[in-house]
């Protein structure tokens, strides 16, 4: 899956990558949770844009928006043919400007979780896999809503011991052909595909990243790894 993620550079991304030619007014964001505001490149009637976009996808048909609490993440397996994700699957896909995101790893015999960060090798930002929607309220009356999701896929080999799930993590190369709504469906599920594990990196962090009002560089300090208590023993 995919809890939280950070853009900690926005400066770096190279809008050229992207096809676009500027981005909102944005800060630097070390730990950015569900629910929050998010950057998302998207194309509509044949012109790619950046903005922003609530984060917890909500369908078009929904009767109200607390559904997006729910829908911050999509198995790329099922978003083809479940209600919620079919239509934007098909025509309202997004690529999430990101250069870390995090992974839980459950620890045998203790209760809290390992957190980690993942990012690509050389810290550059790179694109998600995402899905958007607008939604209108049902009743005419107040402001409709931007809002997306993030794929998962299977895990590559870098992250198997850390989680069951993993973003998907779209190819520089493969972005045109992701924002095209003309893309057929075998063509999508080769990008659904898990990222090469041998251009990535991952290190252990502290629980501060648990915090959603932790958002600086603090975050990203390397921590200890906690290790079930049978493989301490093995060093006694």
């Amino acid at each position: 899956m995919c809890g939280r993620f950070g853009l900690t550079r926005p400066d770096k991304l190279k809008l050229e990558r992207f096809g676009i030619s500027g981005l909102p007014e944005m800060a630097p964001r070390y730990n950015v949770p569900p629910g929050s505001e998010v950057l998302v490149v998207r194309e509509r009637s044949g012109i790619r844009e950046a903005g922003l976009c609530r984060w917890g996808l909500v369908p078009w048909w929904a009767q109200d928006p607390t559904i997006g609490a729910r829908m911050a993440n999509a198995r790329a397996d099922s978003a083809f043919t479940k209600p919620a994700f079919r239509d934007a699957m098909k025509a309202r896909r997004a690529l999430i400007p990101v250069d870390v995101f995090y992974e839980w790893q459950a620890v045998a015999g203790r209760g809290a979780k390992q957190p980690w960060a993942v990012a690509l090798r050389g810290r550059e930002p790179f694109a998600l896999g995402g899905l958007w929607e607008y939604w209108r309220p049902k009743n005419g009356e107040g402001e409709g809503l931007f809002t997306c999701t993030i794929l998962t896929t299977d895990p590559n080999t870098l992250i198997t011991p850390i989680h069951d799930r993993m973003p998907v993590i779209v190819p520089e190369d493969r972005y045109t052909t992701w924002l095209d709504p003309r893309t057929p469906e075998p063509g999508l599920r080769e990008i659904l595909a898990p990222y090469p594990s041998d251009g990535m990196e991952a290190w252990p962090i502290g629980a501060r990243i648990n915090k959603a009002e932790a958002d600086d560089a603090s975050v990203l300090e390397r921590g200890t790894i906690h290790r079930p208590p049978e493989e301490l023993d093995l060093f006694n």
